[in-house]
This record gives C-alpha cells, sequence and structure tokens, in this order.
C-alpha cells in the first residue's frame, strides 16, 4: 500500500539538507587546520551516524503522482549546479590567495569541495541526465564538466543501463574486486565504452563520430571551459587546486557505482544474451537521512527497473524481492576502501543472494570473472 504523497515544501524539505553543506568547504578555506576535516566529516561520517538514530524508510510513495505535484522535489536538483558553480569559483579565487593556508591545506581545502562536488553534484547530475527536458539535461552536463567526467553521461545511459550485471558494463564491480582494481579499470574502459557507444548510436543514424551531434564535443568545450576558468583566476595553482578537486569527486562517484552492483549478476541464457534488469540486481538500502542528503539514489533497484522514475517517487524493495545493505553509502564508501574488511562483509551477501535468486546455477567461476559463462 502507498503512503500518499505530500507535494508540499515542508514533505520535501529533507531532500534540500545538502545545502547545509555549503559553508563545510568555506569553513575549510578561511580557517585551515582541523575545519578541513568537515566535508569529509559531516557528509560521510556524521549522516552515516545519523542513519543509525533515524533509521530505514520503507514506505513507498505513489509512484503515478503527477509531475506537478514534484516541483519542490525538483527545485533542489535545478539549484544545486549554480550552487557548487559559485562554491567553486569562490574557492578558486580565495584559496590561491590566501597566506594563511599552507600549500598542502590549500590542496586539503578543494579535496573538501570535491567530497561535496562528488556526493552530492554528480548525484544531482546523475538526476538530470536521466530526465526528458533539455535544461535539466543541460545542468547535469555542467555538473560533470566541472569534474571533468562528461563522459559519464553517455556511459550511464547508453552502457551502465543497458549492460548492468554483465561483462560489457565496465561499472559493475565483479565479485571479489576489490575498489582499487576497480577504479583502475573504469577510469581507463569508462571513457573508451561511452565514445563508442555514441559512436554507434551515430552510425545509425548515418552519421560520422566527428559529427557536431556527438555530444563528446559538448563535454570537451564545457570541461576545457573550467580548466580556462580556473587558469585565469590563479595560473597553474588553480588548475591544479582545480584538478584535486575533480579527482576527489570521481572517486566519491565510484566509490558509489562500486557499491551499486558488487558482485551481482544477470543470468546469461545463451548466445550473449542475458535475462532482463530486474530489482534483485542492484544492492538496494532504505536508511533514511542518507536518502535524504542522496535524494533516494539508494533505491538503486527500482532505478534501474524504472530509470524514467524521478527521485520522489521511487520504491523500496523488500529482502525478498532485492538485496539489501546493511548500511547506507556513507559507511559502505568507508568500507570499500578497505578490501579485505569489505570482502568479509559483502562476499557472504553475494552467495546468498546466488543461492535465493539462481539456485540451479553451480558454477559461476565464469561470471566472477566477468567474462561469459557457457550456456545452460
Amino acid at each position: 500500500m502507498y503512503r500518499k504523497f505530500n507535494a508540499s515544501l515542508l514533505g520535501a524539505l529533507p531532500f534540500w539538507m545538502s545545502l547545509l553543506t555549503v559553508p563545510l568547504p568555506v569553513l575549510a578555506a578561511v580557517y585551515g587546520g582541523w575545519a578541513l576535516a568537515l566535508p569529509v566529516c559531516v557528509t560521510w561520517y556524521f549522516v552515516a551516524f545519523l542513519d543509525s538514530f533515524t533509521g530505514l524508510d520503507q514506505e513507498n510513495p505513489d509512484p503515478n503522482a503527477p509531475d506537478a505535484n514534484l516541483f519542490w522535489y525538483r527545485l533542489i536538483t535545478l539549484i544545486w549546479p549554480f550552487v557548487q558553480a559559485a562554491l567553486i569559483l569562490w574557492m578558486l579565487w580565495y584559496v590561491p590567495r590566501a597566506d594563511h593556508l599552507t600549500l598542502a591545506e590549500k590542496f586539503g581545502a578543494l579535496a573538501g569541495m570535491g567530497i561535496l562536488s562528488g556526493t552530492i553534484g554528480i548525484n544531482y547530475a546523475h538526476e538530470l541526465m536521466h530526465q526528458r527536458p533539455k535544461f535539466e539535461r543541460w545542468l547535469g552536463d555542467v555538473l560533470m564538466a566541472m569534474v571533468q567526467y562528461g563522459h559519464f553521461r553517455s556511459e550511464h545511459l547508453l552502457v551502465h543501463h543497458t549492460y548492468v550485471g554483465t561483462p560489457r558494463d565496465p561499472v559493475t564491480a565483479r565479485y571479489n574486486e576489490g575498489f582499487h582494481r576497480y577504479f583502475a579499470r573504469i577510469i581507463l574502459r569508462c571513457p573508451v565504452s561511452a565514445f563508442q557507444a555514441e559512436k554507434r548510436l551515430l552510425a545509425r543514424k548515418n552519421a560520422a563520430w566527428y559529427s557536431l551531434r556527438n555530444p563528446f564535443w559538448r563535454y570537451g568545450a564545457l570541461q576545457l571551459g573550467m580548466f580556462v576558468i580556473a587558469f585565469a583566476m590563479a595560473g597553474g595553482l588553480g588548475v591544479a587546486l582545480y584538478l584535486t578537486q575533480a579527482i576527489v569527486a570521481v572517486l566519491a562517484l565510484e566509490l558509489t557505482n562500486y557499491i551499486e552492483h558488487y558482485g551481482l549478476t544477470r543470468e546469461h541464457l545463451g548466445d550473449g544474451k542475458y535475462e532482463h534488469v530486474k530489482p534483485h540486481h542492484s544492492w538496494n538500502a532504505s536508511h533514511r537521512t542518507t536518502n535524504w542528503l542522496l535524494i533516494n539514489l539508494q533505491r538503486h533497484s527500482d532505478h534501474h527497473y524504472k530509470p524514467d522514475r524521478r527521485f520522489p517517487l521511487l520504491q523500496t524493495y523488500s529482502a525478498e524481492d532485492a538485496p539489501q545493505l546493511p548500511m547506507g553509502y556513507p559507511f559502505m564508501g568507508m568500507i570499500a576502501l578497505i578490501p579485505p574488511v569489505w570482502r568479509r562483509m559483502m562476499n557472504p551477501r553475494v552467495r546468498a543472494w546466488r543461492r535465493q535468486y539462481y539456485p540451479h546455477i553451480t558454477d559461476w567461476s565464469a561470471y566472477k570473472n566477468g567474462t561469459n559463462p557457457q550456456p545452460r
């Protein structure tokens, strides 16, 4: 049974908590020292701590609520790109000229900004890039350009959503694959797979890869524009600080990608074909505070099942219908950085998932290594 959807500002207000993080990189830049830890401590550690008090949100809103009722929910995703742009520009102006900061503290301040642009900014970009209005998709592209990761839209929409849980999806973390090996693999593979996907799409439209219709021209122009702005504001140091922010943001993104599908695979049906994507092909989490901060990203099972569903209407699933993470994304991200601990926590859950959904598959060796198994 669905709960009545609350279309008011009051109902949407918990999802606006991202604005509470805005002062964190500012305080880090102004005070340096201990304040440099504020962005990661509040955005990751404190949110994970709050999850243990606010509990789980296992209620589902009516998924048929009209778009007209989503205004206050959508508005935060439309505001954030301008907030983030202002923060980055201010940081690039202020930090290089801050004599009270050591060089290491200056890089630490921009790393803290990267926590926000990765944890919040890229997540909002993900929501925007799935929408039909061009303005929203453009805002998503601008957010991704701020972290030099424009290809993510092509990779996510054309590759990940199509091939999730199969060897053709670089972003699906393999069973027993540590995060650091995963990160090195996808940093190399994802830009290539994204470009090839756009090239194939253009070929079906009788256009060459160098056509101006290829969004990689737009990605490149926006990213180059960010480099120019960083250099104009603070020269080579500005570029180095800006890149630090981008690297940390991408790290935060890929930590999330690693968690979302670790060890989960779609059944191979033979002849290169796989079963349709179902809710049990993504890890689900119902931890309330993290879902507020990440606009329901942890309801990832439903996102892959219904990719065009806006975040306020995403559904959560029980353990009978989708595998459950033991904690929210911030806590799991911290664990993922320590592969032996991650494997001890998650590998038994993956094996239990296999027994629950695919008891007829007895040889998982091919799936484990990300290769095509033999037809049954």
